[in-house]
């Protein structure tokens, strides 16, 4: 067998201590994904160890009990993280409707089971917070991830929104959701 075949690989729930490896995914996630929106120096001028501080709280003292951050690992490498907490959306249950709040699975590991475990985890994590339905927020042009989210059971449900950047820039994202009962 390969030894990419024997790879130690894994999702759990995320400690502090990953708050810096999860920023160091979610910030090259950000220049690949949003170098249309958001203008370099915007990106530039985020400071790692602050936002890694914020990810650090919310792993450590989240908002709400049901707010919980997972990881995806190659042995100890962090390949990806999730972001799940109850749906804030104006037509949410907040006790029946969780959320995928993010989702993201370094781009030089994708398509090697990181985003199915990652997403496996995160169901099961809602699931066990007894959440019966799951909504995720996606980029209206992100054709891979939407394809991979509907590939695994989720549909449209026919929600739309547009978030504002700070110069003014657009992103329009659609909602999906799925059962989890």
């Amino acid at each position: 067998m390969s030894s990419a075949m024997n790879a130690d690989v894994s999702a759990r729930l995320a400690w502090p201590d990953d708050a810096a490896a999860i920023v160091r995914v979610q910030l090259a996630s950000w220049r690949r994904g949003f170098a249309d929106v958001l203008p370099a120096a915007e990106l530039d001028a985020i400071d790692p160890d602050e936002l890694a501080r914020r990810w650090a709280t919310t792993i450590s003292a989240p908002q709400d009990a049901r707010m919980r951050v997972l990881v995806a690992l190659e042995r100890a490498d962090i390949r990806g993280f999730a972001l799940v907490h109850p749906s804030y959306d104006p037509d949410a249950d907040q006790v029946r409707d969780g959320e995928v709040g993010e989702f993201v699975v370094d781009g030089e590991h994708q398509r090697a089971g990181h985003g199915s475990r990652l997403l496996q985890a995160a169901m099961d994590t809602l699931a066990a917070d007894r959440f019966t339905r799951a909504v995720w927020w996606i980029g209206s042009t992100d054709d891979v991830l939407r394809g991979f989210v509907t590939e695994s059971g989720w549909e449209a449900d026919g929600a739309h929104r547009e978030l504002a950047t700070a110069d003014g820039a657009t992103v329009k994202q659609v909602r999906l959701h799925t059962s989890l009962a």
